[in-house]
């Protein structure tokens, strides 16, 4: 798949490098995010970043969703498409990362 693949580990980063400074309920939280973003279709692709998570649709990387972990909360930025500029989320629990699970899901339908 190019340079990216499903589970990135390009340069050495891996998913779990953001979850090393984490408390449990964070890393908890990133690990349900993951598994919900996976399931909204076999063409997710992830890139770990060394301060960031990306997930696109195609390897013309047009990403949909960038995820910031930071030590109490995410910065979540969702694009709809290239035009528009991403919305952006602080999520500090798994309710609220519901609260806009269906806009993250048109962004993946429409990037």
């Amino acid at each position: 798949m190019g340079n990216f693949s499903f589970h990135s580990d390009k340069i050495g980063i891996s998913f779990d490098s953001h979850l090393a400074n984490h408390n449990d309920e964070m890393k908890t939280l990133l690990l349900k995010i993951r598994d919900d973003v996976f399931s909204l279709g076999d063409k997710v692709i992830e890139e770990v970043r060394p301060h960031r998570i990306v997930y696109a649709k195609s390897l013309t990387f047009r990403y949909f969703l960038d995820i910031y972990p930071r030590p109490m909360d995410l910065v979540v930025s969702v694009r709809r498409n290239r035009r528009d500029p991403a919305r952006e989320y602080i999520i500090r629990n798994y309710d609220e990362w519901k609260n806009i699970s269906v806009e993250i899901s048109t962004a993946y339908k429409e990037v």
